[in-house]
């Protein structure tokens, strides 16, 4: 059955872009984040889902690890508060950090967290103090990525040296940044620094990197529906079901 046939299955004809698809921790995936992943512009929420799931798949297996994935939310905060002093309390803290991710957006609209119409990715190494700046599509989000480093700078009370990375893969259409950020975001937290050796110089470059944005988006569709089934799974199974009104959870 095609994926938006079965979507419909489960909420009728008419649905709303804002139907609760699954509620994942923190993280509440909409029909309209569903139809996003599938063939456009990845959303906020698709990014910040992304980031959920490394955490509590793949993080979570490695305790001694101080790595933080920042959501696109408080990078939008970080970016667009007037005074860094003032947000720190919503942000992580970073005391023993060694590395953030961080994606950017290129939204100036200080009132739109989710306007802009480009991501790409930063990587903070803050125990050697260099921004790392992941664009796929060329150097389209530099200002932003600085001026984003320079803000964590402020929060981290160090400076940073921002290096852009020429060697980053690069998209081929205009709606793809989103998916190669989630996929250069794992293949750098995974590959590079949580099997690095303590003693090991890890490399950023991304020299050679073949990104599949068809299969990644692919996957995470794939990823999404078998949390749903388990959602439903556990939902069918508990003394106290909740209305089916509500979206499959798992937590």
């Amino acid at each position: 059955m095609p994926f938006r046939q079965r979507v419909a299955r489960h909420f009728g004809e008419h649905l709303s872009p804002t139907a609760p698809y699954l509620s994942y921790h923190d993280i509440l995936l909409t029909f309209d984040d569903i139809k996003s992943l599938r063939n456009d512009w990845l959303t906020d929420n698709n990014i910040a889902f992304w980031e959920e799931y490394l955490e509590r798949e793949i993080l979570v297996r490695y305790p001694q690890a101080r790595i933080v994935l920042l959501r696109p939310s408080m990078t939008f905060l970080l970016m667009q508060a007037l005074d860094v002093k003032n947000i720190g309390g919503a942000l992580p803290n970073f005391d023993k950090v060694t590395h953030v991710f961080l994606p950017v957006n290129d939204s100036r609209d200080r009132e739109r967290a989710d306007g802009g119409s480009h991501w790409s990715l930063l990587l903070v190494s803050v125990i050697d103090r260099v921004a790392f700046h992941y664009d796929s599509l060329g150097g389209a989000n530099f200002f932003e990525a600085q001026k984003c480093a320079d803000r964590l700078a402020k929060v981290l009370r160090a400076p940073l040296r921002f290096h852009q990375m020429e060697d980053c893969p690069q998209q081929e259409n205009s709606s793809d940044c989103g998916v190669f950020v989630c996929l250069l975001m794992r293949h750098l937290l995974v590959k590079r620094l949580l099997n690095a050796n303590a003693d090991q110089k890890v490399s950023m470059s991304m020299a050679n990197k073949v990104i599949d944005s068809p299969g990644g988006r692919k996957e995470m569709l794939k990823i999404i529906e078998s949390l749903r089934k388990e959602g439903e799974r556990r939902r069918s199974q508990s003394p106290h079901p909740s209305s089916h009104k509500t979206p499959p959870r798992v937590d």
